[in-house]
């Protein structure tokens, strides 16, 4: 299956590091070969860059390693292809806008029975995948309950969203990572994982290629990081292991609301 890979942080930080130790997953030691992407926030916009090749590869994720993009949200994908073909339009993140901030989501899992299922008018999938049409009924789902006006709880939001990935589990795996440029929320079928760095930082050593980096030279003592993964990209620090039908919603990298269903 596929692999996420997020970030929530409270200042304008890249995820060069953890990035490079996802992409090596796209060929090298992992077989997600069939395309990647990732979106950053930059205030309401976003930058989005895919690709079908394997990210391992890819001349696009090179530049992603290589440049420093700044933001406080992140969201990526390493795709190894169960339904649909390996294709750009079927390559996540996938993006779509509602109530004037561009939503990000991201699946790693298989579905089944779902097509009478997410029946969806107003957000509609471009491409062949059961990610994209769960993210398209999810969005179809929000609107129907809380209108097109955006509710001032937005922890509703997220809340009643929870209600709808539990129900999508019940059709196979579902590992769901989903941001409206200000909240990312987690949501755990059988593999997520996360952690959250802050004040006094470490070394960390990536566990798919020979990187090392001081955290406590490029940060400063009131930054808060936390990156989402599905398995853990470092091997000396302490990741913290969803359980099935857990869920996390972050804001600025400190946990704001968390469920187990």
């Amino acid at each position: 299956m596929c692999e996420l890979l997020a970030m929530s942080a409270n200042v304008p930080t890249d995820i060069v590091f953890s990035f490079t130790g996802l992409a090596q997953r796209g060929g090298v030691t992992g077989p997600h070969v069939d395309g990647w992407g990732i979106t950053f926030y930059e205030g309401k916009g976003n930058r989005t860059f895919k690709d079908a090749r394997p990210s391992s590869e890819s001349h696009v994720a090179q530049l992603i390693k290589s440049y420093p993009i700044k933001s406080e949200v992140v969201v990526s994908h390493i795709r190894q292809a169960n339904r649909g073909c390996v294709s750009l339009e079927n390559t996540h993140p996938f993006t779509r806008e509602l109530w004037g901030q561009y939503w990000t989501y991201a699946h790693n899992g298989q579905l089944s029975d779902y097509e009478q299922k997410f029946v969806s008018t107003r957000f509609t999938a471009v491409g062949d995948t059961d990610s994209e049409m769960a993210f398209c009924w999810i969005m179809d789902k929000v609107v129907e309950k809380f209108g097109d006006k955006a509710p001032d709880d937005r922890l509703a939001v997220y809340h009643y969203i929870s209600t709808l990935a539990d129900e999508i589990r019940a059709l196979g795996v579902f590992n769901m990572i989903l941001s409206d440029g200000e909240h990312l929320m987690s949501y755990c079928s059988n593999n997520l994982c996360y952690i959250t760095r802050r004040a006094p930082f470490g070394k960390a050593k990536l566990i798919d290629t020979d990187v090392v980096i001081d955290f406590d030279k490029e940060t400063t003592p009131n930054d808060v990081v936390t990156v989402i993964a599905t398995r853990p990209l470092t091997n000396n620090e302490q990741w913290n292991v969803l359980t099935p039908g857990e869920w996390k919603l972050f804001k600025k990298g400190e946990l704001i609301s968390s469920s187990v269903s």
